[in-house]
């Protein structure tokens, strides 16, 4: 097992996150931050990534930074939305078709690609991150790959019908509350107090189940995210108490009760992430999603005033925080050491031409709507409701750290999310998913 670097604690979180909103002076020069090859030899980038929400406007940012480097082909292939990005990439290399450019997450990824990954640690980038962010993919002083973002989740939620409903978004605060707010917007709905204005709506929550990186992951992290400290603490556990076990059961429960298929859990494991976001509270057919910022752009593309009313809940474990959200790096842009040299020297220009050049710090800010993980963006806020709900989660220092990329590999989904599917279906109780997964830590550590 490799020695890594020093711990991201949640205290270490809380300061790259105020850093980032709170503003640093930086050099914006960035070296070489222009992306311009100096080399006249051609290269060929392709880039295998996962983000589904951005894929379209990354390749229009590789258009445009085409255009400024000719002697360079930015190739983009994305996998994911309710795909595995992870068996899709070993696919990938095992085709023999390596990209250049791929994603990673955090400790355990990094360590599960160490033989592929390019060491970056000269690059112009490092010296802008924010303090602590580029600890998940360090080891041993080494930084082998570039955050993609700041993201955040929670239980989104449409703020015009929960005023219609007359319920204080801003007086929930931790489970108590949240149940209450959510049994006091079930009855209306089911009593039609709110069809007039909302003739769709037919539930408070949708929980795609069918995904099990939002069961086995996210919802998860609420939980396991104050038990470990980091997503490095989480590697480096042999085995794993489910310290808030009753609290994750309720956060379970509550999604699933409130869902449209309260009677028949089982059918929650169809749902995917379509049937909640585009098809649900996109459409105003449900109130309340557990999800994150990365979800608004393409709830704009459907309905943006829709998108203009969302703002985001705190995830409540009860026992535990109860006030605060679960924020974090969503993945890393890592370069595959086997490319050729020319390849890989054009993807590198890529990634500071992408996060460190005013176009492609647009493009990051205001296109792909991240929040940036370096310095350099102070005069670039977040304009979409959900990014700004972040923002403000991280300046109270309202924050849990995400803890999930030092999951086992494979554990969170196809253990803990394929258990969460078999507890709706009826085919084991709570305890005897627990016992489950926790041997399955140990047997996939």
């Amino acid at each position: 097992m490799k020695k890594w670097s020093k711990v991201l604690s949640l205290s270490i979180v809380l300061l790259l996150v105020s850093t980032l909103f709170l503003g640093a002076c930086s050099n914006d020069d960035g070296g070489s931050s222009d992306g311009s090859s100096d080399s006249d030899e051609k290269a060929e980038v392709n880039i295998f990534q996962f983000k589904v929400e951005v894929a379209e406007k990354l390749r229009e940012a590789a258009k445009e930074f085409e255009s400024e480097n000719p002697n360079v082909k930015v190739n983009i292939e994305t996998v994911g939305g309710g795909d595995d990005y992870g068996a899709a990439l070993r696919a990938k290399f095992q085709s023999g078709q390596e990209p250049v450019i791929y994603n990673v997450g955090g400790p355990q990824d990094v360590e599960d690609w160490m033989d592929k990954l390019e060491d970056l640690s000269d690059q112009p980038w490092v010296d802008e991150a924010l303090d602590g962010i580029l600890a998940g993919a360090t080891v041993e002083d080494k930084v082998y790959a570039l955050p993609f973002a700041i993201e955040g989740y929670g239980f989104i939620y449409n703020t015009e019908i929960f005023e219609a409903a007359e319920i204080d978004a801003s007086s929930i605060k931790d489970f108590a509350s949240l149940e209450s707010a959510v049994k006091d917007l079930d009855k209306k709905i089911k009593d039609g107090d709110l069809k007039e204005n909302y003739p769709l709506l037919e539930s408070v929550f949708s929980y795609p189940a069918k995904e099990t990186w939002v069961s086995g992951l996210h919802t998860s992290n609420a939980a396991f995210g104050q038990q470990f400290d980091s997503a490095l603490d989480s590697y480096n556990a042999e085995e794993v108490e489910f310290k808030y076990s009753d609290g994750l059961k309720s956060i379970i429960d509550l999604q699933a009760d409130y869902s449209p298929y309260a009677d028949s859990k089982g059918k929650l494991n169809a749902v995917d992430y379509a049937t909640q976001v585009d098809e649900g509270i996109s459409l105003e057919r449900v109130a309340i999603i557990q999800q994150g910022n990365w979800v608004y752009g393409g709830i704009a593309d459907i309905d943006e005033d829709v998108a203009g009313k969302l703002d985001i809940l705190p995830m409540p474990i009860k026992g535990g925080i109860e006030d605060s959200i679960p924020v974090g790096v969503p993945m890393h842009w890592a370069i595959n050491k086997n490319s050729s040299d020319a390849d890989k020297e054009a993807a590198k220009d890529f990634l500071n031409w992408l996060y460190t050049s005013e176009k492609g710090k647009d493009y990051i800010v205001n296109e792909f709507l991240f929040l940036p993980p370096l310095k350099g963006y102070e005069e670039l806020e977040a304009k979409d409701p959900l990014g700004q709900a972040v923002k403000k989660y991280s300046e109270e220092g309202k924050t849990i750290p995400w803890v999930f990329m030092g999951y086992p590999t494979g554990w969170g989904q196809e253990a803990l999310g394929v258990e969460i599917q078999k507890y709706f279906a009826g085919d084991v109780t709570w305890e005897e998913l627990v016992e489950n997964t926790q041997v399955k830590w140990k047997e996939m550590r």
